[in-house]
């Protein structure tokens, strides 16, 4: 739709990654903090056993950054596929 209004294939496929890495983002925006809740928690449970609670911080920030990557990447695909259809073809009915 946005196709027919103007948008350009460029913006088209800037616009579905774009999509995609905010949907990753999102997606460890909040499984970053449940985990650690949950982590900490078990650890909490688990204490009179030795087990202690500690936060990775490097390891963290290594799944935020392949977060936004596998967004990126799961978005290739998809972008190219908007890009290219024919937008007559796309609207006309049956």
């Amino acid at each position: 739709m946005l196709r027919a209004v103007g948008m350009t294939r460029r913006q088209t496929r800037r616009m579905v990654r774009h999509e995609s890495v905010i949907t990753a983002l999102i997606a460890a925006a909040l499984g970053l903090p449940l985990g650690i809740v949950l982590a900490a928690v078990v650890s909490q449970a688990m204490s009179d056993q030795g087990l202690s609670f500690r936060l990775p911080i490097v390891s963290l920030l290594l799944f935020a950054a392949v977060a936004v990557i596998t967004g990126i990447l799961a978005a290739i695909v998809p972008a190219r596929r908007a890009a290219q259809l024919n937008v007559l073809k796309v609207l006309q009915y049956e």
